[in-house]
């Protein structure tokens, strides 16, 4: 009995799977940098920095492009956090600057990288909504809420794909709860901006006759 033909196909074996093994690693150990720069972008877009988050959200892009020659059939799947973080941090910049925000095929990303995303990105929308309130930029704050509802109401159908985009339900549902929470805040915001105008006006008013 001759092993000859089997030692060459194990040789193969071994080799294709030491090159996987090796990419794995890669994929791993690398695309930490891609879900940092994205953390940094939206950071950015919080402190009202949009050229640094443009710049972060631009090199995480380039490594993400880089390392997808590299994440071969399987290993495609260590690709899913990174590219949900793109997704949320270039879909959150261009909200925040009332811009279109980027479709999946723009973005490279797969279909359930790009619905996570941005069901992530409406959390990030609501701290917009609320720094927007705190500044005294109500108009700005009803804007992205807008942007937020939007969104939303685009994004809900998916929870019903649970089974093929794991978290798809449970984003949905924190998602409607932000959004929820955030339309309660802006509401209040404008009975206050109202308020407050109806004082001035009688202040106003009452400063007249008292000249006259």
């Amino acid at each position: 009995m001759s092993l000859g033909n089997a030692v060459r196909s194990l040789d193969g074996i071994a080799r294709s799977l030491q090159e996987e093994q090796d990419s794995r690693e890669f994929l791993i150990r690398n695309t930490r940098d891609v879900v940092i720069l994205c953390s940094q972008s939206i950071m950015s877009v919080h402190r009202g920095d949009m050229g640094a988050a443009k710049e972060k959200a631009a090199e995480a892009s380039a490594l993400l492009r880089a390392h997808r020659k590299r994440a071969r059939g399987g290993l495609r799947r260590h690709l899913a956090v990174p590219e949900q973080e793109m997704v949320e941090a270039l879909a959150l910049i261009a909200v925040a600057e009332g811009a279109r925000v980027p479709g999946a095929g723009r973005l490279g990303a797969p279909g359930g990288a790009y619905v996570l995303g941005l069901l992530d990105c409406i959390g990030e929308l609501k701290r917009l909504v609320l720094d927007s309130i705190r500044a005294g930029r109500p108009r700005e704050a009803q804007r992205v809420f807008g942007a937020m509802e939007e969104m939303y109401d685009m994004l809900y159908p998916f929870a019903s794909f649970d089974k093929v985009v794991k978290e798809a339900r449970r984003k949905t549902d924190v998602a409607r709860s932000l959004v929820e929470s955030a339309r309660a805040a802006v509401t209040e915001e404008a009975r206050r901006s109202e308020v407050m105008a109806a004082f001035a006006a009688v202040a106003a008013g009452a400063e007249g006759k008292r000249r006259r």
